[in-house]
Formats: structure tokens, C-alpha cells, sequence
């Protein structure tokens, strides 16, 4: 757990003040349905961030939280070398783009986002944007279809010279993501079912607005990133999310003593989900080879 001592992040010193910017602004609504209505919030008094303690999940919670794992990538002897695309892709993608544009104003309208350097911005953003999309999609309940691709056998891959190694990135069973054209396109069945199944999840606990809040900012302030100069203040925002979240689930779900469980089970399927897997199976399809840490850096600092 993080202490004060030996930190020199913004709002570590001093007394403990119970106005938290990341609680409040969490808890507030015209934060929580910014994305449908499109308007940028007025800009507030930096304040002290108070530390939370959140309790550990109990030990059957973790289990079950490792089934949900293992299932999701769980599969046929086949499924790990078999892939899939988007059965039409340009709708899926505009949707997509849609959601990021959504997504990464969200992540703008956070102030204590604005209050960390650039540096841990920039890195917080390459490391959460596929993980908040997907809960995008979940929150706008976009769907999608996908069919199977055939793979190439050995000798057509010889014959066009391909490795599928040339973009240096893999998926979850350590596949190559492939960048040339004569190279099988999409990616690993077993990615698409985990993403799928991470909205099935999210759709059957019938996430409320603020829940889905709570649970990006949770995302956001990942502190397990390493290079992070600030990182006893975003593990203290990390701990602010969980516990708006346990506190927003006790006043509104009193006769549902397990949904923070659930939740935090559905977060953590969230890990599975690859970057790299998201960009290639929903925007590729539309913007070809394109690095999207480039699109980012342009939708998000517009440079």
C-alpha cells in the first residue's frame, strides 16, 4: 500500500481532504454523461486527494476471477491458430472511431489526469486506450460480427514470402499480427471470443453510467505501468476509483452483497485484452498499417 513518505506527487502532502477531485468528479453526473452530451466541464480548484483503503476481495472472489480467466481463454486444439475479421468492417470500424473519440475525452475531462506530467499522460493513454475502448463498446453497447478467415498453408506462405512477422507484434497465444497484404488478415479467433465475452459479461450485470465511470478510472490509473514518475499519486487515484465504485455499489445495490465482486471480476478480464489485438482487428480493416500511437498522439494532444 502506498504511503506518503518519500512521495513528492501533487496532493501527497499536507492534511487529508475530503474532497477528492477523482471521487467527486466521478460521482458527479455531468462528468458521467459528458460523452452523450458532448460538453467539456468547467474547470475546478485543485484540491488534495485523500487515500482510500480498499478491502481485498475474498478468497472465492479471486477464484472465480481465475475461472472467468481461464474459460475466456479456453479453447479447441484449433481455435489458438485460427483467425477471424469483422463481417463488415467498415460500420464496425466507424463505430469504433466513434467510441474512441468518446473514450479519450473522457480520459481529457478527468482533472487529476491534466495535473500529472506529459510523460505519464502519454503513458497512460498507450497502456489503456484499447481496455477503455472495449468498455466503450460495452457502455454503448455496440456489437459486432466477425467470420473466419482461411490460413495460408506452408507453401503459399513460402510462395509469397511472407513470415508474418513484420510488424514485431503478437497476440495472446503469441501469433504474429501480420502487416503485409498477402498475409492472412484479423487475428486470433480466441481474442475475438475474449472480447466477446467480456461484453457478455458487462451486458448481463446491466452496468449502471456511474459504475461504468468508476470502472474507467480504475482503468485509467493503472500504477502497475513501470516509468511512471508519479507513482504513489496514481495508485492513491487507483484506490479512489475502487472505493467510489464499492461505495456507489452499498447505496444503490444493498440486497446485492456480491455485484463489487462481479465487477471487479469483470475488470480484471479486461488484462487479456491486447492492444495491438484491438487496433488490428478494428481499425486496421479501414486505416491500413497505420501506428495508432500516432493516431492517438493526434486525436489526443493534436500534434
Amino acid at each position: 500500500m502506498a504511503t506518503r513518505e518519500g512521495c513528492h506527487c501533487p496532493g501527497a502532502g499536507g492534511q487529508n481532504n475530503n474532497n477528492s477531485i477523482l471521487y467527486h468528479i466521478l460521482k458527479n453526473d455531468r462528468l458521467t454523461t459528458t460523452e452523450e452530451q458532448q460538453t467539456t466541464p468547467k474547470p475546478q480548484q485543485h484540491q488534495q486527494h485523500r487515500w482510500h483503503r480498499v478491502s481485498s476481495c475474498s478468497s472465492s472472489s479471486s477464484s472465480s476471477s481465475r475461472l472467468e480467466l481461464r474459460q475466456q481463454q479456453a479453447c479447441s486444439c484449433g481455435s489458438s491458430r485460427r483467425r477471424g475479421s469483422l463481417r463488415s468492417p467498415q460500420v464496425t470500424c466507424k463505430a469504433a472511431s466513434a467510441v474512441l473519440v468518446k473514450t479519450l475525452r473522457f480520459v481529457k475531462n478527468v482533472p487529476c489526469f491534466r495535473e500529472l506530467p506529459e510523460d505519464d499522460q502519454l503513458l497512460l493513454v498507450r497502456n489503456c486506450w484499447a481496455p477503455l475502448l472495449v468498455l466503450g463498446f460495452a457502455q454503448d453497447r455496440v456489437d459486432f460480427e466477425t467470420t473466419e478467415t482461411a490460413e495460408p498453408s506452408m507453401l503459399q506462405r513460402i510462395l509469397t514470402g511472407g513470415s508474418g512477422s513484420q510488424s514485431g507484434l503478437t497476440d495472446r497465444q503469441g501469433e504474429p499480427l501480420l502487416e503485409q497484404s498477402t498475409e492472412t488478415p484479423g487475428v486470433s479467433l480466441a481474442d475475438i471470443q475474449g472480447i466477446k465475452a467480456f461484453l457478455k459479461k458487462c451486458w448481463g450485470l446491466d452496468i449502471s453510467t456511474k459504475e461504468y465511470a468508476y470502472i474507467k478510472g480504475a482503468v485509467l490509473f493503472n500504477s502497475d505501468l513501470p516509468g511512471l514518475r508519479y507513482l504513489h499519486y496514481i495508485q492513491s487515484l487507483r484506490r479512489e476509483a475502487h472505493q467510489a465504485l464499492n461505495e456507489h455499489v452499498k447505496l444503490i445495490h444493498r440486497d446485492d452483497t456480491t455485484r463489487f465482486a462481479k465487477l471487479l471480476i469483470t475488470l480484471s478480464m479486461l488484462r487479456a485484452i491486447s492492444p495491438p489485438v484491438v487496433a488490428q482487428l478494428f481499425f486496421k480493416p479501414v486505416i491500413g498499417a497505420v501506428n495508432m500511437e500516432d493516431v492517438l498522439l493526434e486525436m489526443f494532444y493534436g500534434k
